[in-house]
């Protein structure tokens, strides 16, 4: 018997000139086809951060949905333009970026010129929300936004504090200007290290994944003053949001999920979404995440666009602030 297998633009081109007859067997036959082959997942940061923990343990529930091999890959660096350029620029249907949209919702106003462009990305699925809080050396003595601000103020240009580019450092670097703080930036290129330089005050405070800070927050090195999200964080309570804290202007709730170029056809995204919110109904997945300092959090692609668009604006009033217009 004469067998013949398309491809995936092929059998699409077929069910369109097929016409709406078909329609909903093709969609299901498009479904069922995609993936053919390994899928590549691609982080814009390096192994060990909330967003990577994800990836692994929700890739594995993808192989066995997919019948493929699920691929992690940690592109770190460049302020996470390698990542996203390399799935641009592969535009192959079986390579998605798996990252927070706070790595490239403040880079119309951190370059001059964006290396990409931001229309080839789009939004899948949302996996979670990230937990960013804002942490200070225990050699400071503040216990809130307000006393950080007051500390820096009592000695002008003599603390520090870390910068590891994304929308939570672009706040931050607002919040010092908006104060009128006198405090100096210390780039860096590993989050890690800026909370470990945290613990043992060469810097002074910091704004990172709560996932990053955590390891140095139950040593009892650092102290978390408050989360940038707009909800309280379960796991710690009793900090303040920044909205609390009377700092609105840096209330953002960070966000990871899944992301792909043009390549990928609306049923393979539909599919794509489908089957990752699926696997967030597993407990054993929603207990690691939220011990990651995540926020299980699904939403399809439509509602995942309409949350980054709001994250832009924060982007865009931070911007104001510091006087920065927006790359063309």
């Amino acid at each position: 018997m004469l067998r013949i297998r398309y491809s995936l633009p092929r059998l699409a081109a077929a069910c369109a000139a097929l016409g709406a007859t078909f329609a909903l067997g093709c969609a299901e036959a498009l479904s069922q086809s995609w993936p053919q082959r390994n899928v590549r997942l691609v982080l814009p940061l390096g192994p060990g951060s909330g967003t990577d923990i994800s990836a692994r343990i929700i890739s594995d529930k993808l192989a066995k949905a997919w019948g493929q091999s699920v691929v992690v890959e940690n592109r770190p660096g460049g302020d996470s333009v390698v990542a996203i350029s390399s799935v641009i620029n592969a535009n192959d249907d079986h390579i998605l970026l798996w990252g927070p949209s706070a790595a490239f919702t403040a880079h119309p106003y951190t370059h001059a010129k964006i290396p990409y462009d931001i229309r080839e990305i789009i939004p899948i699925v949302r996996v979670s929300n990230t937990l960013v809080v804002i942490t200070v050396s225990n050699a400071l003595k503040a216990t809130s936004m307000a006393e950080l601000a007051q500390q820096v103020r009592e000695a002008p240009g003599k603390l520090n504090y870390a910068s590891v580019t994304g929308l939570n450092d672009f706040l931050f670097q607002a919040f010092v200007k908006d104060a009128k703080l006198d405090m100096v930036r210390v780039p860096y290129r590993d989050a890690v290290q800026a909370a470990n330089d945290l613990g043992e005050n060469r810097i002074q405070a910091f704004s990172s994944a709560y996932a990053i800070s955590r390891p140095q927050v139950e040593s009892g090195k650092i102290r978390p003053i408050a989360f940038t999200n707009t909800k309280r964080a379960e796991i710690m309570p009793g900090i303040p949001t920044v909205r609390e804290a009377g700092f609105p202007a840096m209330e953002f709730d960070g966000m990871v999920g899944v992301f792909s170029t043009k390549a990928v056809d609306m049923v393979a995204r539909r599919r794509i979404s489908s089957d990752v919110r699926e696997a967030m109904k597993d407990q054993i997945v929603i207990d690691r995440l939220t011990s990651t300092g995540q926020v299980v959090n699904p939403g399809d692609g439509d509602e995942f666009a309409a949350a980054i668009d709001d994250q832009r604006k924060v982007a865009a009033g931070a911007a104001k602030i510091l006087g920065i217009k927006a790359a063309e």
